[in-house]
């Protein structure tokens, strides 16, 4: 039996819930080939690199047959999947409406409707002393928030659960199951599709005040997006715009409760929850690798050379880690200075969500941290989700003393 590669270690389920020391392993060759012909890239200064250079593409079809790993492989790619400049079109077409410069206030307008659906989260817990993290806060309240933002009725919100699901769960390669695995991806992000599909020729119709109107009706200098490129986007942000926010909440607490002294100091000043979430999104990052990445010429890093039409992994979380770049890296620092990390990744596909992801996860930390009496882990380490690119607990059980009043 060929004994595992570094790499494959960490794909590897049973290591998903302490990674870093293999990450540390795989940082000793920073531009690793694997079996298959892909190159794996480790440390900070190599990913920074290929995250800002064109001869790298985003576009999955440069791949050839498809990744495994990619849920919408042979569908039209959102704007994530695309490079310029088309990819900069559809960008600019959905970031109009979403942020800077044609929509400044946009994000910073939900903090009340934010903060009163956390509020309502954690009354929840109230008269109970158990409570799991993931299913009552981490969850519930970026889902909300993109289904409000994308127009998606608010009955139809559980629908997402297990559509969402069935799609994050199967990009986990070298699981045993995989075609069983791609079978429910398949059957989930058709339904997905044919569900915003309809929503997306309603709003066509009647117009309203959310952003699948906004993308449908719209009509400017960049053009117009077509209705499967609205459809592709609001595949995207509906998924990406919540399951890597429900893992930065979760390992946020996840780290708070490991360390309760770093947990009182955030109650005693809640203004170092910025500074906080930079820190775990460095130091648990949501999502821990980039795939699908493929050279389109040849690249030089270092001694190694990535061969024109070489599938690139970039290996955020352990360029994040980089001891090379940062100080102490495997130490969680609440109010780290000049924080640089991976965590949105960079370049022009740096994380379209960022400043909504931010916000959501720090009103959630900061409500949890001042609400939750006494919170205590049920169990340490938690039972983690099998994907090791969006990782994340699938449960965070906690005993707590009480609940105090908003």
């Amino acid at each position: 039996m060929t004994s595992q590669s570094v790499f494959e270690r960490i794909l590897d389920p049973a290591h998903r819930a302490d990674p870093y020391p293999l990450f540390g392993e795989l940082r000793e060759t920073p531009v690793a080939r694997q079996d298959d012909g892909t190159y794996v890239v480790s440390t900070y200064r190599e990913i920074v690199a290929l995250l800002h250079d064109p001869r790298v593409s985003s576009d999955r079809r440069n791949l050839g047959a498809g990744s495994a790993d990619d849920p919408f492989h042979d569908r039209t790619p959102s704007f994530i999947g695309l490079d310029p400049p088309e990819h900069d079109r559809l960008r600019h077409l959905t970031m109009r409406h979403f942020g800077p410069p044609h929509s400044p206030g946009m994000i910073d307008g939900l903090r009340p409707q934010m903060l009163a659906i956390t509020t309502e989260l954690i009354d929840g817990m109230a008269g109970r002393r158990r409570a799991d993290i993931v299913d009552e806060v981490a969850y519930p309240l970026p889902v909300a928030v993109i289904c409000r933002l994308l127009g998606v009725p608010q009955e139809d919100e559980p629908r997402f659960h297990a559509w969402a699901d069935q799609v994050i769960e199967t990009l986990g390669p070298g699981e045993e199951d995989r075609a069983e695995r791609e079978r429910a991806r398949e059957a989930a992000v058709l339904e997905l599709e044919r569900y915003l599909g309809g929503l997306t020729d309603d709003r066509r119709r009647r117009p309203g005040d959310d952003m699948i109107s906004r993308l449908i009706t719209y009509q400017g200098p960049d053009g117009a997006m077509t209705r499967q490129d609205v459809v592709a986007t609001a595949v995207l942000l509906l998924i990406a715009g919540h399951e890597t926010t429900i893992n930065l909440i979760a390992n946020g607490m996840l780290t708070l409760l490991r360390q309760p002294d770093l947990l009182e100091r955030l109650r005693d000043d809640p203004g170092l929850v910025i500074p906080a979430v930079e820190e775990l999104l460095r130091y648990e990052p949501p999502v821990q690798l980039v795939s699908s990445r493929v050279a389109l010429d040849d690249i030089t890093l270092g001694d190694t050379t990535i061969p024109a039409g070489s599938p690139i992994v970039l290996a955020l979380a352990a360029g994040s880690r980089d001891p090379s770049h940062v100080s102490d890296p495997d130490r969680f620092v609440l109010d780290r200075p000049g924080n640089e990390h991976l965590g949105f990744g960079g370049g022009v596909h740096y994380c379209f969500g960022a400043p909504l992801a931010r916000l959501e996860t720090q009103i959630a930390l900061t409500e949890l941290v001042r609400r939750v009496r006494g919170p205590r882990l049920v169990d340490d380490p938690p039972p983690y989700r099998p994907s090791p690119i969006l990782r994340g607990p699938r449960h965070l059980l906690i005993d707590y003393d009480g609940v105090a009043p908003a």
